[in-house]
């Protein structure tokens, strides 16, 4: 296979536009319109996919033509060149998003997002998703990233995952093959498309559900800088550590390179104060690893992928 970053043929093109439709197949797309830091150059090919059999097509078409693709979500926790991106980007979020109850079971495609999912949660009374309801992204991110926050994360839920393997075959993965680890899965390692999840949840009094969500609503609001473009926490969380502290501790709070900020409201997120380039966002993060290593001798390893660089 080729780097990720390698033009896409224009044989491959006329092919995923026969597999999806032209309207479903956009040539150079800015990726700042599907990134939540609204930053990023144009993508050679976006491919949107209605169906789990259609994203598996695309896959088998990009392996057969040596591209390895890029796939995205909502773009929630990514960072993109300001050169953009080479080849072709694959994105379920808002096509791939059906959600169905069966029981105390939620079978999601993984462009839902985790909004969505909590909300619908919510409406049938089963509880453990809360935890998501404020997150950023969708479904298949949360699964590969093995998404957290507030003591609660996707593999307490996660019943199993359907995925498309870099061969293009339909594969479902058990919780315990999954093999999930902070910000980490068997997913992400074998560069699997998440296209669904089935999550196994526990019946609870939908009172009691929406006032956990409201205090978790409430908690984010008045902590995190949510009126702002960002790509969520920047960084990891180091053993031991709290980003966000370490980062106050060493003056870097409110920091800027350029339009990118290290936030004033929360010093664990780096924000696009308006017109952020990518550069931007790399230098900050460069420096604020900088100080705090020199402060107090901690590496911070970003959360935030990056790619095209």
């Amino acid at each position: 296979m080729t780097q990720n970053n390698t033009p896409a043929p224009e044989s491959l093109i006329a092919e995923l536009t026969q597999l999806v439709g032209q309207d479903k197949v956009l040539l150079n797309e800015p990726m700042s319109r599907h990134t939540t830091f609204q930053i990023g150059g144009p993508v050679d090919a976006m491919v949107l996919p209605g169906t789990e059999e259609q994203a598996a097509a695309v896959i088998r078409a990009c392996a057969a033509a040596g591209v390895t693709p890029w796939l995205i979500g909502l773009g929630s926790n990514l960072l993109v060149s300001d050169d953009g991106l080479r080849g072709v980007a694959v994105k379920l979020a808002q096509n791939l998003a059906d959600v169905q109850v069966d029981g105390d079971r939620l079978i999601c495609q993984a462009g839902a997002s985790n909004e969505q999912v909590a909300a619908i949660a919510l409406e049938h009374g089963l509880a453990g998703y809360e935890f998501a309801s404020g997150i950023p992204g969708t479904i298949g991110g949360a699964a590969i990233m093995n998404a957290g926050a507030y003591d609660g994360d996707f593999s307490t839920v996660a019943e199993s995952v359907r995925c498309v393997t870099p061969a293009g075959e339909l594969v479902e993965v058990s919780a315990a093959d999954a093999a999930w680890s902070y910000r980490h899965s068997m997913m992400m390692d074998a560069g699997y498309l998440v296209v669904g999840a089935t999550l196994r949840l526990t019946p609870d009094d939908p009172a009691a559900i929406k006032a956990r969500m409201d205090d978790l609503r409430e908690r984010r609001e008045s902590k995190q800088p949510l009126e702002m473009p960002s790509a969520g926490s920047t960084f990891k969380r180091p053993e031991g550590y709290f980003a966000g502290k370490l980062i106050q501790d060493s003056g870097c709070q409110g920091l800027s390179v350029g339009g990118a900020q290290v936030s004033t409201k929360h010093a664990g997120f780096v924000v696009n104060t308006g017109g952020a380039t990518a550069a931007d966002v790399l230098g900050l993060i460069k420096a604020v690893q900088e100080r705090v290593m020199e402060h107090d001798g901690v590496a911070m390893e970003p959360e935030v992928r990056m790619w095209g660089f």
